[in-house]
């Protein structure tokens, strides 16, 4: 397999129920015709890490950032409402789920330091040119939290 520059790290939820199954998720990509999975890593509730590719293979993470980035998601990211009718993105992740994470971030950029570790929503188009994806520019609210932020140094 050909190696990979890595050039980011992408942190991503998956846009579901915190109690989704790992199995539905996949099924999900291969309903969408996906031969690769979107995630190299996927983090259930509990904080159990699922291997779902290595990182030397691309996944579909992010559409222009899937050959230079590494892809690591934690199973939520939306609530459902108050009348139930719909789902609304939310910080979800669990305190065993900050924990695993965390744990990888610290690992990844020790094996990639010149990687940068952002957010899906932050791979958003600079609409204004600011230097700055603000919210109004995001086309996604994925991970629902601010990665950059949390993470900084």
């Amino acid at each position: 397999m050909k190696s990979r520059t890595i050039k980011y790290i992408v942190v991503h939820c998956t846009a579901t129920v915190s109690t989704t199954a790992v199995s539905t998720i996949k099924n999900g990509w291969k309903a969408r015709g996906w031969k690769n999975p979107g995630y190299h890593r996927l983090i259930d509730a509990q904080g159990k890490a699922h291997l779902l590719a290595p990182y030397a293979q691309v996944v579909n993470g992010a559409k222009g950032y899937n050959q230079s980035g590494i892809h690591i998601a934690y199973i939520g990211g939306v609530v459902r409402s108050m009348d139930n009718r719909k789902l609304v993105p939310a910080d979800t992740r669990t305190l065993a789920q900050r924990e695993t994470l965390n744990t990888f971030l610290r690992e990844l950029h020790q094996l990639y330091p010149k990687a940068k570790i952002v957010g899906h929503r932050d791979l958003s188009p600079d609409l204004n040119g600011d230097g700055i994806i603000q919210p109004g520019e995001w086309t996604k609210m994925c991970p629902c939290y601010d990665v950059k932020r949390e993470f900084k140094g």
